[in-house]
């Protein structure tokens, strides 16, 4: 066996490009089916739903890579006539499919990638070097629209195998024309092909056509990706609506919210992904010229559907977490009070899924005639709220949760 190929037969190298290729490819499907439809409602659960993930993607970027030099290796080689080259639109067909075939052997992987590096929360590559794209920045849009390219560029390359696998079971059982055996490693010569025109760039041509069509119709028909990154998409583009009510004692100043965002950041695999509760409504009254150390009151009602946290937003509101479907808002209310060094913190109550716990909220306050800007930053324990209480690994998700506020407020 020689490692070059020529007119006749396929040689060692670029045997072993194909096998390994479509060793990949056949184990990446299912890997990746199981890893989208694996259930996360308990820490062992969730901890094999991100090993599948992560085996998912590394051997994609594996797939990558080994596409890359076949590729190469193969703008060096002749390529062996077709056996069948005067049956000219049996011949059409195979140069179409070997041409979708290289294609999604690198667009497969590249729509992946990018989907994973423009999201936040995700189970690694196992590899050490970083997870990032050069330009890709974390963008929920972008990892969502790389999302459905992915799905679809995943139907055609089971599409394309498909059709490569029925037509060399053709060739082996109908033709028995030794197209099949070219492609093994074996020492028997292979018979002589005819000569071939060929098809020009039509087989190219018509490949382009393919994806386009493939990478368009989720877009077209409105396709969503039953993946969490498709409702964050829709949840990340929600508009925020503050609302303020008044309904502060009269002899104490009260404040209406014009903007701001609460917000809260988790560490999801060792990684920091941010998020925000766009909509809530406030009750805020503040007077810095009150007696004693009570300056006013804060009453918050937060709507947890509003949630936005990158890619595991629709995770967030399951029943182990959030559970928005039973209980959609939370509250916060407190006491505004002054320390005697001037420091001013909410004495709050946080309720969450029917749980309450003291949550105090030191923050800054900045006065500008009849303009009051407020931000600060606490940080609870998610098990206190009975947030995710089967993910009992750091590891997976770390239990403190980190949350901020920014508020712009006039009198």
């Amino acid at each position: 066996m020689t490692l070059a190929n020529s007119e006749t037969r396929y040689g060692t190298v670029a045997k072993s490009f194909h096998w390994l290729t479509a060793l990949l490819v056949l184990a990446l499907w299912p890997l990746g089916w199981f890893a989208n439809w694996w259930p996360y409602d308990t820490q062992e659960a969730f901890d094999t739903k991100w090993l599948l993930f992560s085996l998912h993607k590394t051997l994609g970027v594996a797939l990558f890579f080994i596409a890359l030099a076949r590729i190469a290796w193969t703008l060096t080689q002749p390529h062996p006539r077709p056996l069948n080259g005067e049956n000219r639109a049996e011949s059409l067909l195979a140069a179409i499919v070997h041409w979708v075939l290289y294609g999604a052997i690198i667009a497969l992987p590249i729509t992946g990638w990018i989907e994973h590096a423009a999201s936040t929360g995700y189970a690694p590559i196992l590899w050490p070097f970083g997870q990032g794209l050069p330009f890709i920045p974390k963008d929920v849009p972008l990892a969502v629209a790389f999302a459905h390219m992915h799905v679809a560029l995943t139907w055609v390359i089971l599409g394309a195998v498909g059709l490569h696998i029925a037509g060399a079971l053709k060739h082996a059982v109908v033709d028995r024309d030794g197209t099949l055996s070219r492609m093994m490693f074996t020492r028997k010569t292979p018979p002589t092909p005819p000569a071939s025109m060929g098809h020009g760039p039509a087989p190219a041509l018509i490949a382009a056509g393919v994806f386009l069509i493939a990478l368009a119709t989720p877009f077209l028909t409105g396709d969503e990706r039953s993946e969490e990154p498709a409702t964050a998409e829709a949840q990340a583009e929600a508009t925020p609506a503050i609302e303020a009510a008044a309904e502060a004692p009269a002899e104490t100043a009260t404040w209406t919210v014009q903007q701001g965002t609460i917000g809260l950041t988790i560490q999801q695999m060792g990684q920091p992904v941010s998020g925000s509760f766009p909509d809530f409504t406030a009750s805020i009254s503040y007077d810095p010229e009150a007696p004693g150390p009570q300056k006013g009151q804060a009453e918050v009602t937060i709507d947890i559907t509003s949630l936005t946290l990158g890619s595991v937003a629709a995770q967030a509101q399951g029943p182990d977490y959030f559970d928005t479907a039973q209980h959609p808002t939370a509250t916060y209310t407190g006491a505004i009070v002054e320390s005697e060094d001037g420091t001013l913190t909410v004495d709050g109550t946080l309720t969450i899924k029917g749980h309450a716990a003291p949550v105090p909220l030191p923050f800054t306050l900045t006065l500008e005639d009849d303009t009051a800007t407020a931000s600060g930053t606490t940080t609870l324990d998610r098990r206190t709220f009975h947030i995710g209480d089967s993910m009992t690994d750091e590891a997976s998700l770390a239990f403190p949760v980190e949350i901020s506020i920014d508020l712009t407020a006039t009198r």
